[in-house]
């Protein structure tokens, strides 16, 4: 297992990540999702609150470019109690095609990388069942081949006190950004709480680059949640 933290220190762009895994008392399951910008259009978002999770949503609605890439939902949690995390809009197709009992492979064949040439950035996916289980998805082109797809799920039926995994949409800096590339990292899930954990994970993250923030505990037996949002325009 890695250090997440140390991971991220290293790593200058990993764009958007998604960290899923399990608290060290087995009582909860930890989630991160963060975003990271370059572009002053991408910087200009905070996370804001929704009944159902969190949004994206412009700092500045006056320095608003192009929203199509930038403004979405990120989290939402479905009545049954599972818990879906991504990096764009697919998180609505998959809160409707898993709220018709059909699943998260149906719902992602419908979808692909990102239109963005040329980093073509991958579509990442994470969702959390309510006993605790979870599965991570990439969807991205073959070293950058736009003529190209790729779809790979991983699915973590027997996860273990204080270890989790990581996928992000990028392996580091560039120009175009190269893809995040193989399995999900196995990490370390050292905290005890979802503030603790939130504030050490975006202490890790490139100051230049990163923007927002959203942790959680998913309390396996009651389904509570408990949250935190960080963001670098408050």
């Amino acid at each position: 297992m890695i250090a997440i933290t140390d991971y991220l220190a290293k790593k200058p762009y990993p764009g958007r990540g998604i960290l899923i895994g399990r608290s060290q008392d087995n009582l909860a399951t930890y989630v991160v999702y963060f975003i990271m910008g370059r572009s002053k259009n991408s910087q200009n978002r905070i996370f804001v609150p929704t009944p159902d999770g969190i949004k994206t949503q412009a700092y500045d609605p006056a320095q608003l470019e192009d929203p199509s890439l930038i403004i979405y939902h990120p989290v939402r949690r479905l009545a049954d109690g599972r818990f879906i995390m991504t990096n764009g809009d697919q998180t609505d197709t998959l809160r409707d095609f898993l709220g018709r009992n059909e699943t998260m492979e149906a719902a992602l064949a419908t979808r692909t990388f990102e239109p963005d040439a040329p980093n073509w950035t991958p579509r990442i996916s994470g969702v959390v069942n309510p006993e605790g289980t979870y599965v991570l998805s990439i969807l991205k082109t073959c070293e950058g081949n736009e003529n190209t797809e790729e779809r790979f799920f991983f699915h973590y039926d027997k996860p273990q006190p204080g270890q989790g995994h990581f996928i992000s949409t990028y392996a580091g800096g560039g120009s175009p950004v190269p893809s995040f590339e193989g399995e999900p990292l196995c990490t370390e899930v050292p905290w005890n709480d979802a503030l603790t954990m939130a504030g050490d994970v975006w202490e890790s993250l490139n100051d230049a680059n990163k923007v927002s923030l959203y942790a959680a505990s998913i309390f396996t037996e009651t389904g509570e949640i408990d949250s935190t949002i960080i963001n670098k325009h408050q």
